[in-house]
């Protein structure tokens, strides 16, 4: 199918994780509900979906601490297409169990789908068919840069009980070259288990993002500008992070005590050697930003401002008082970045936070999008860079994001002030504050535009995807699939339309057509324990 041609002028797209979507299996997947989603966009005269970082998730559950900044998530393989290959049986993928439709349960989850994983691997591992093995030959020579360093790093772990590798016997702590061949052949059957599982991951990402750009959708990753301590990352590449001869970190990254935190955040992720970065030309980093962009087609940078500095805290301390600035890569790292992609950095800054004059200098001198997020425009009823006159074309505009509560939560939680100049800037009453928000975000001039699947529906707290400085809860909200209805993308598309976005250049003057009516919401269980929790966000 020939691909249509879409503006990349002024684009607007819908933000949602795969482990939303809607399925049988207890998580989002990339079954029908994916394809769906897709089709949904198509049909809401949308041409941008951006998701979270794919990587396999580690405690928490959180894509921003992963296992690595290679590897896919097992979690979102399709059983469905599993069988489609004849690697699961008709039989394996009965009594399915009952899975919570709205939120993941991510303990259970985790046994049920790695069995369902082992059961495809071992009926191709003894019966597999010529073009499935000469694929999976050829996927992990072209992934080798990473693929058997990662696979290795998670047979391990399954070795020590999941204990993270600082715990592991100093032995496997730091391999020379024969000792790793040597555990290579001992744990062949296991490292070969997680070479297969990626196989699988991304020939089906690969099949999915081939379906949503043949109908015009482009797809924003996202990737966090640190890695976990406890990664392959890390454990393959001590020298290029700042570590003590046991690998454990010797500073770690958080931000500094603000308005919002009198002791920051401590985040906990090893800080990189960014001398040993730089001789070496940034390597890793130019193959982790081309590996992501084999998977989606821009990126947002999580934590932009740690390039220019980054707020390093002695490992041990119990909250980021004692930590001091850093002078990060800066120019250099993004010079390197430049050239080792023909002059074209598809990157979004994520620059939220206080930002300096120094970290603004740098993401203009590269023409890179910044974040506005409308939520943030009014917290501050004074004048701000997050009202849209303020606003640069070069820019993207967010209603809210991951973090954030959704549009109704934060607008019924706001301070009377707050609420009243929602009303009077937006002339509304506030009872459809989440159309409002999307409309302002369509009609400003940034160039890209997107609002979560939540705001969408108009959802209240119940649909938070995360509550930044909380360990639990977070990244476990479905939506279901009769939420996705026509009435909701014939309005999409209209307000796309009129106010000049994805589909249409200026140039190409539309039929006038009444507005479609703003869409009834699908009424669906909520948690009323979520009204009075306390979920203001920096």
């Amino acid at each position: 199918m020939e691909q249509k041609k879409i503006s990349k002028l002024r684009q607007s797209g819908i933000l949602v994780h795969p482990t939303s979507f809607p399925g049988p299996y207890g998580i989002g997947d990339l079954g029908k509900g994916a394809y769906n989603f897709i089709d949904f966009l198509k049909e809401a005269g949308q041409t941008l979906w951006q998701c979270l970082p794919l990587g396999p998730t580690g405690f928490g559950d959180s894509p921003y601490q992963s296992f690595s900044a290679f590897a896919g998530q097992p979690l979102i393989i399709s059983p469905e297409k599993l069988a489609d290959l004849e690697l699961l049986s008709k039989e394996d993928l009965e009594n399915i169990p009952e899975w919570d439709m709205d939120h993941v349960d991510y303990g259970p989850l985790i046994i049920y789908k790695t069995g369902l994983l082992k059961k495809a691997y071992a009926r191709f591992r003894h019966t597999p068919t010529i073009l499935l093995l000469d694929e999976f030959r050829a996927f992990c020579q072209e992934n080798e840069y990473w693929l058997t360093d990662y696979a290795l790093f998670m047979a391990l772990k399954d070795a020590h009980d999941g204990k993270a590798w600082t715990e592991w016997d100093s032995k496997y702590k730091f391999l020379t070259a024969p000792a790793k061949a040597a555990i290579l052949e001992e744990l062949k059957d296991s490292v070969d288990y997680y070479r297969f599982v990626q196989y699988i991951f991304f020939k089906q990402w690969h099949e999915f993002r081939a379906y949503a750009h043949a109908v015009g959708i482009q797809i924003i990753g996202d990737i966090p500008i640190f890695v976990s301590p406890d990664s392959a990352d890390v454990w393959a590449n001590p020298e290029l992070f700042q570590l003590d001869k046991d690998g454990y970190p010797t500073v770690v990254a958080g931000v500094p005590p603000d308005y919002f935190s009198a002791t920051g955040q401590l985040w906990g992720n090893p800080l990189y050697d960014w001398e040993a970065h730089k001789k070496s030309h940034y390597e890793w980093w130019i193959r982790r930003i081309r590996h992501q962009l084999t998977l989606t087609d821009l990126l947002r940078i999580d934590h932009f401002r740690g390039f220019e500095a980054y707020w390093a805290i002695p490992y041990g301390e119990e909250t980021a008082v004692g930590g001091q600035w850093k002078k990060g890569p800066g120019a250099d790292f993004f010079d390197h970045i430049l050239k080792a992609f023909d002059g074209s950095l598809p990157i979004i800054a994520e620059d939220l936070g206080v930002i300096t004059p120094a970290v603004k200098a740098l993401r203009d001198n590269y023409d890179l999008p910044g974040m506005r997020i409308l939520q943030f425009a009014f917290d501050d009823i004074r004048d701000n860079d997050y009202l849209p006159y303020n606003y640069i074309e070069n820019c993207v505009c967010y209603t809210g994001t991951h973090d954030n509560d959704t549009t109704q939560g934060w607008y019924r939680k706001a301070s009377p002030e707050s609420q009243d100049k929602v009303r009077r800037y937006l002339s509304c009453d506030g009872r459809n504050v989440h159309w409002d928000f999307i409309r302002l975000a369509m009609g400003s001039v940034a160039k890209y535009v997107l609002f979560p699947l939540q705001d969408v529906f108009g959802l209240d707290s119940e649909g938070r995807m995360n509550t930044p400085g909380t360990g639990q809860g977070n990244w476990t909200w479905r939506y279901r699939p009769e939420q996705l209805n026509s009435g909701t993308a014939a309005y999409l598309k209209e307000l796309s339309e009129l106010f000049g976005r994805n589909r249409y250049s200026n140039a190409e003057r539309q039929p006038e057509l009444p507005m479609a009516a703003q869409p009834e919401q699908t009424p669906l269980p909520t948690d009323k324990s979520a009204e009075n929790e306390e979920v203001r966000t920096s």
